[in-house]
């Protein structure tokens, strides 16, 4: 199956070890100098609609990702880590 980075913003992380859907696809973390995808990132949740920010980003190591579907990704989720947002200037 080819998939291009666009269209992984299209899939939903789903945790296997609890089911838990965790969101979609937000960015990608790129190795430029091996050529791969080290992680994929989900944005954190808005906290009150916004006005408080949000929480930290939810970051997968690609050795998380088990499995990519249609529509989701499968990913073990005892490898996750968060990541707090970076301001973009």
């Amino acid at each position: 199956m080819e998939c291009r980075g666009s269209e992984l913003r299209d899939k939903e992380i789903i945790n296997i070890t609890d089911g838990s859907r965790i969101g979609y696809v937000g960015d990608v973390i790129m190795d430029l100098e091996e050529g791969r995808v080290s992680a994929l990132v989900v944005p954190g949740r808005l906290r009150l609609f916004g006005l408080l920010g949000r929480e930290p980003d939810t970051v997968f190591p690609w050795g998380a990702v088990r499995r990519f579907g249609a529509d989701t990704i499968l990913v073990e989720g005892t490898q996750v880590r968060q990541r707090e947002r970076r301001e973009r200037v």
